[in-house]
């Protein structure tokens, strides 16, 4: 990990807990740097194989490096950003 990605510009929480919602993801993500995190896991966001190691069943984070890019990523991913109400629904279910 290089020392500008240690703090992310943008961290989003996200819920992809399809196989539709993935492949969807990655599409969008691949024009952009950033990472997902699920408990102690770190993965690249632009690999499906990185994602399906994480429990998708709960939201993940996301972690934007690039300054320029997360106006675009905000609005590209709105469809999978959860806010807190859902995320404690779903902790709940």
């Amino acid at each position: 990990m290089k020392v500008w990605e240690a703090f992310p510009v943008i961290t989003k929480t996200i819920n992809i807990n399809s196989l539709d919602k993935i492949e969807t993801f990655v599409d969008i993500i691949n024009k952009f740097n950033g990472r997902l995190v699920s408990g102690c896991s770190i993965v690249n966001a632009k690999s499906i194989m990185a994602i399906f190691s994480l429990d998708i069943s709960r939201p993940v984070y996301l972690y934007i490096y690039n300054e320029e890019s997360a106006e675009h990523v905000t609005k590209a991913l709105a469809e999978f950003e959860v806010n807190a109400l859902q995320i404690q629904e779903q902790l709940l279910a």
